[in-house]
């Protein structure tokens, strides 16, 4: 059996780095925690992503917490997706507790209680920064993924992006495409297919209804202005700490469009506004997706599709993604497989399938002469984890049983009043929380419309003006060939009066 000396050089090398590092914990051996055998992470290989996991109940959440602080601290910004409602401590600092004390007396890492700079984001009617985007932002090819449209209807949402730009009609909100829609099978049918082609109803109507069905999962509050600027996110305070904004989700669980929705445009922005880094030896943006099993589970293919190919190339911006979920075999192996940052804590064994899922776990991390894998993950104790990293040269560090640190920010959420101080203090808020409703293709088409059955309604009074004339005349002619013919009669029958009288006096005289 090795000694605790000989662990200690072995860690001491995998886990020595030159430039800046957040020290994660002190590793274990033979279930004690060697002190001072600290496990670190450098900044420079935190954007290669990773992943922390491990059974309910375990310390996730916790050392989601821990990171997300060491990282601010290091001035790097932090995106937390917070589905279960739990993460706005971090605006508070720790209250202390003997237990904390006594964890950092024995992995060598003083405690210090603080609290960090946060910004509250909600993507519903939540309090919070309203996070929106706008249909145009967003783009036909992007916008089709969304609802999972055919190809036929890919090629519809494209042209009606093609006449809405050719046209000067913004596609602000989902109002905006639904009324373009409409408008191509209506009133506006002839006008498209002149130039564009001809735009089948069917298919047209199959599009609406998924932007229906898009919009009762609350798309349409997503959808508007003002447009969510994503350096916004990458702020620092003025003691050069970057901002932990906590994404509110705890009302959207059961609405995967909508976060599908959200992460597209997030993760589309991200990559095509941020400039490539190169070798700059810190990330600018750490986003962090709480129960990413929830995401992936419920996801969809245009979704799953995005996140493997952003995993792949959002690095070079600077961006690292960690997913946290209760078991790696949560996250596809096309995601899995660029994860250079893996903390795992304990998995429980009751049943077949729990045995075989930590088989394939054990797999995923280094062979170590330390350390029984499968047999640790199910031993390790509340807020201890297996740690495998990337060194400062990009090779996977030691397998290391980590007894973690403690958060140094509140392990519990704010008061309702605490919360309420923290949304009022909030800059952003005051930039985009404001209801902005200007001119877009919903009102313009609409006035277009309005004055094409104006200029209709014009035209069918002078129609039938003209006509009445027509009628009237006809009926004037009709009247004087009328009126010459009684005169006429008149005449006659004045005429055979005067004949019958004088007959009549004649006669008498004959007599």
């Amino acid at each position: 059996m090795s000694t605790n000396q000989e662990f200690l050089d072995h860690i001491t090398k995998g886990y020595t780095t030159k430039g800046d590092f957040i020290a994660l914990g002190a590793a274990m051996h033979n279930g004690e925690t060697v002190t001072n055998a600290h496990v670190k992470i450098p900044l420079k290989t935190l954007n290669r992503h990773g992943l922390i996991a491990g059974a309910t109940g375990t310390g996730k959440t916790k050392t989601l917490q821990v990171l997300a602080e060491n990282l601010s601290e290091q001035g790097i910004p932090v995106l937390l997706m917070d589905i279960k409602g739990d993460l706005s401590g971090l605006a508070a600092a720790s209250p202390g507790h003997p237990k904390i004390d006594e964890r950092h007396e024995k992995i060598g890492i003083p405690f210090e209680a603080k609290n960090f700079p946060v910004e509250i984001l909600s993507l519903s009617e939540q309090d919070g920064v309203r996070l929106r985007a706008t249909v145009s932002e967003f783009g036909p090819v992007l916008f089709s993924r969304i609802l999972d449209v055919t190809e036929t209807q890919a090629g519809i949402i494209s042209i009606i992006f093609k006449y809405c730009d050719d046209n000067k009609l913004p596609l602000l909100d989902l109002k905006d495409l639904k009324k373009v829609l409409q408008y191509a099978t209506g009133e506006g049918k002839k006008e498209l297919e002149k130039d564009y082609g001809r735009i089948s109803t069917a298919s047209t109507g199959s599009i609406l209804r998924k932007i229906v069905a898009l919009e009762q999962q609350g798309a349409d509050i997503f959808f508007g202005e003002r447009s969510f600027e994503v350096q916004d996110l990458c702020r620092v305070d003025d003691d050069g700490r970057g901002f932990i904004n906590i994404l509110r989700l705890t009302d959207i669980q059961d609405r995967p469009k909508l976060f599908s929705t959200f992460m597209l445009s997030l993760l589309a922005e991200v990559y095509s506004t941020f400039p490539e880094q190169g070798d700059s030896g810190r990330p600018e943006l750490i986003i962090f997706l709480d129960e990413a099993h929830l995401i992936f589970k419920q996801a969809s293919n245009a979704l799953m599709d995005q996140i493997e190919s952003i995993v792949k190339l959002i690095r070079s911006k600077g961006v690292g993604l960690y997913f946290v979920t209760q078991n790696p075999t949560d996250v596809p192996d096309g995601v899995l497989g660029q994860l250079g940052l893996k903390v795992q804590h304990a998995l429980r064994a009751f049943t077949a399938k729990d045995r075989k899922a930590i088989k394939l776990t054990a797999e995923n991390y280094p062979i170590s002469e330390y350390y029984d894998t499968k047999e640790v993950l199910t031993s390790l104790g509340i807020g201890e984890a297996l740690v495998s990293a990337l060194d400062e040269k990009g090779r996977p560090t030691p397998l290391a049983a980590t007894m973690l640190r403690a958060p140094m920010s509140r392990m519990d959420i704010l008061s309702e009043s605490e919360l309420k101080e923290l949304l009022n203090a909030s800059k952003l808020s005051k930039k985009y929380n404001e209801d902005i409703d200007r001119e877009s293709a919903y009102e313009i088409l609409n006035e277009k419309i309005e004055k094409a059955e104006a200029e209709e309604a014009k035209a069918a009074a002078k129609k039938e003006r003209e006509k009445l004339k027509r009628t009237s005349s006809s009926s004037r002619s009709k009247s004087r060939r009328a009126s010459t013919t009684e005169k006429a009669v008149i005449k006659v029958l004045t005429s055979a009066t005067f004949i019958r009288g004088a007959l009549g006096v004649l006669n008498k005289l004959l007599r």
